[in-house]
């Protein structure tokens, strides 16, 4: 092997140097840029969503009873005795108190003895009417004194008529005396104690309260813009909006209803109409007169942009969210809000479907920041993104 001129020797060396040193420089060039991407926030989005949604709205009204009975006593008398306590379930029928039966019993044996006084008469008109019947027929007696036989039996058949009609009276006056349940429910405490002097009528103190308890009623009112948003084109469509029911420590809307009445006309002073709805699934807990919650969901579904509640910013009384542009560098993006569907907030305006939307790190990058960009996981839908939406 030839030795290498000293030309040669200097080439072979130059070349060495220079690829020595490309790598050199490609080697600190990586680890700047790694450096550099490694020094980037790092922010996770979830793309901003677009379905069909459908508006509706919360309120708070008062659940009240279907039925609802002041028992008062038919007929005077002393108070014997109280068959019920205080708060129990009573069926239809049973007999909650008892009145002093004795001057009605004395009324019913005057009325029995008026009654049969009466068809004894009765029976011997009838025989006499009978007997002027065969006379008239062989002309033994004359017409009219047949005639006064017949109207004395049709005298005493009225007579008849009318004893038995107070022997009824007197009867019911009886069973009176034994106070009823007139519905099936929940009642109170008796207002008026055993031995104390009940009376009678419309007028008269009311013995005690029942609440029927297997059904309820949740009454609120709607305001203008929520009826011609929500309520007006399902009734419209020929549906009935759909209503949810909870307690005031309720987090959701465990009840289902159905709108039973709405108000015939709209109160101008307050500007609301009222609605009733009916709640067929009740538990013991829920009594009248207790708060609720109710959501009122309905109107023409459409379609829409929703972004998650937690990451809308506000800025004054501007709404915004923070975006991950083509770039990866972020944005501020100004948004006009609807109804909230669960968790989720539906975009009217200012957001296009399938934008990166920032749900984590926001804190870490400003507006016009580079950052590094990383999808989040999907939430898991909740049953208020399924039962539709509030404002």
């Amino acid at each position: 092997m030839k030795p290498l001129k000293k030309q040669h020797l200097a080439v072979v060396t130059t070349a060495v140097a220079v690829v020595v040193a490309g790598s050199m420089f490609w080697k600190h060039g990586s680890e700047a840029h790694a450096q550099a991407a490694a020094a980037l926030p790092t922010v996770k989005y979830r793309p901003a969503l677009q379905r069909s949604v459908s508006d509706s709205q919360d309120y708070t009204g008062r659940l009240e009873a279907v039925d609802l009975v002041d028992v008062r006593a038919k007929v005077p008398g002393s108070l014997l005795a109280v068959h019920f306590k205080p708060g129990q379930h009573v069926r239809q029928g049973d007999v909650l108190f008892a009145i002093d039966p004795a001057p009605f019993e004395t009324q019913v044996r005057q009325a029995q003895a008026t009654l049969a006084g009466a068809e004894a008469r009765q029976r011997l008109a009838d025989t006499e009417r009978a007997r002027g019947q065969r006379l008239l027929e062989s002309n033994a007696i004359a017409r009219r004194e047949f005639d006064t036989l017949d109207n004395a039996a049709r005298e005493a058949a009225a007579s008849l008529k009318g004893a038995q009609a107070a022997l009824a009276q007197a009867q019911l006056q009886l069973s009176y005396t034994r106070v009823r349940a007139p519905i099936a429910g929940r009642i109170s405490r008796a207002e008026i104690t055993a031995g104390n002097v009940v009376t009678a009528g419309g007028e008269a103190t009311p013995l005690t309260t029942i609440v029927s308890d297997s059904k309820l009623y949740a009454s609120f009112n709607v305001d203008e813009q929520s009826y011609l948003q929500i309520i007006a084109p399902s009734l419209r469509a020929g549906t009935q909006p759909v209503v949810k029911v909870g307690l005031a420590n309720d987090t959701d809307f465990p009840y289902a209803a159905s709108i039973e009445a709405i108000d015939n006309q709209m109160d101008i002073r307050s500007g609301t109409v009222r609605v009733r709805a009916r709640i067929d699934k009740v538990n013991p807990e829920m009594l009248p007169g207790l708060r609720a919650r109710i959501r009122l969901q309905g109107g023409a579904p459409y379609d829409a942009v929703l972004v998650d509640e937690a990451v809308v910013g506000t800025d004054q009384d501007r709404k915004y969210v923070l975006v991950v542009n083509a770039e990866n560098k972020v944005e501020r993006r100004a948004i006009d809000l609807g109804v909230l569907q669960g968790t989720q907030r539906v975009v009217r305006s200012g957001l296009a479907p399938g934008a990166k939307v920032i749900v984590d790190g926001s804190f870490r990058a400003s507006p016009g920041a580079s950052v590094s960009a990383v999808a989040a996981e999907a939430p898991e839908a909740s049953a208020g993104a399924a039962n539709g939406g509030r404002s």
